[in-house]
């Protein structure tokens, strides 16, 4: 019978809950990576074995990719992979913000860190390599740093064609890669930046995520620090399609990996603010690409002046899909039928950073 797992990464450890394919009932490992931050998780299906990737930090040994084969019931603990600048560069990696195995390259995984930087697998996580070209981009000196910290957050392969990758980081914007990271492109034309003066420049937005739809890898939608935006043309503009939404702000946007035009979001108040409108949590689905939204529910509790931080909100790839959902107060939301109804199956948890899940 088929597992789904669902990988928490907090700021003090790695919890994992498993369920049958209901999804309704869960239990949860002893916590591992205790007293690590972990950023990042990923985790896929495998003929040999479910695999499951972390990036954790430890306060003495820095940044590494721990790697399971067994669904996370094990990792190689005594052979990390470290996540590092060659020599020279007068750089260290601070955190492993992002872990994204290829769709369409068994054995290539990407890395995005803080500092802004892009770093490559081709042994499935086992080692990693800096993308020098996006290192040395021209743009590089100018990339700011949001309050989170200046990082690569989101890593979007193209699902059949390896020679195309995007990425976004915060501050920066999104860039684009269409020769296996040989160059790299700005593809910002669109997205707002109200925290700058005149118009909005080529690069330096404040994108805070992006995702890739269902039915067409050239349609992609990002949550700005102000602004949801989609784009038809693979990232080259952008357009706004918050409204309908109670609020422009929020950090993650996710797409249905089955459904072509479903999307979700968590909207909070922006500015300095930053809870849900008047402390009610709600998330929003699209079902045509942005152009109307609707509240799911019911199920999330009736108060919460929480956060969903930008890669607390996954889904799985079952059928329906699983939506999962991480706080920074510590809570767990699970819908089992794509947003219809909800369930708190944890809380009491550290902050939420990271949330995957997968059925295995």
């Amino acid at each position: 019978m088929a597992e789904t797992i669902l990988l928490a990464g907090t700021r003090k450890g790695l919890f994992i809950g498993r369920s049958d394919e209901a999804r309704e009932q869960w239990s949860w490992d002893p916590p591992a990576f205790a007293m690590e931050e972990v950023y990042a998780v990923a985790a896929s299906s495998r003929d040999a074995g479910p695999l499951v990737l972390v990036g954790s930090t430890h306060v003495h040994f820095g940044p590494a990719v721990y790697r399971s084969d067994d669904g996370g019931r094990t990792f190689g603990r005594s052979d990390p992979a470290p996540v590092r600048f060659p020599e020279g560069l007068g750089a260290s990696v601070e955190r492993i913000w992002q872990l994204c195995p290829s769709p369409c390259e068994p054995d290539v995984v990407w890395a995005g860190t803080q500092p802004s930087a892009l770093f490559r697998s081709v042994d499935g996580g086992r080692s990693f390599e800096l993308v020098r070209s996006l290192w040395d981009h021209p743009h590089r000196p100018e990339w700011g740093e949001g309050f989170g910290g200046q990082a690569i957050h989101t890593i979007v392969p193209h699902p059949t064609d390896p020679a195309v990758v995007t990425v976004a980081m915060s501050t920066g914007g999104v860039y684009r890669s269409e020769d296996g990271g040989e160059s790299w492109t700005p593809h910002n034309h669109g997205i707002r930046t109200d925290f700058l003066p005149g118009d909005p420049p080529e690069f330096g937005q404040c994108v805070h995520k992006v995702a890739v739809d269902a039915g067409d890898p050239d349609r992609l939608y990002a949550q700005n620090h102000g602004g949801v935006y989609r784009s038809d043309d693979a990232g080259e503009s952008w357009s706004p399609i918050a409204e309908g939404l109670p609020s422009d702000f929020g950090f993650p946007i996710v797409a249905h990996p089955h459904r072509p035009g479903t999307i979700y979001v968590f909207p909070l108040v922006g500015g300095d603010e930053r809870f849900p409108p008047q402390g009610k949590p709600a998330i929003w689905r699209s079902d045509d690409a942005g152009e109307t939204w609707r509240e799911t529910g019911p199920g999330l509790p009736a108060e919460a002046w929480t956060v969903v931080l930008r890669d607390a909100f996954a889904t799985d790839a079952a059928d329906p899909v699983g939506l999962y959902v991480g706080t920074r107060h510590g809570a767990l939301w699970v819908s089992n039928d794509e947003g219809g109804t909800w369930a708190e199956v944890r809380t009491g948890l550290p902050d939420v950073c990271t949330v995957r899940a997968a059925v295995v």
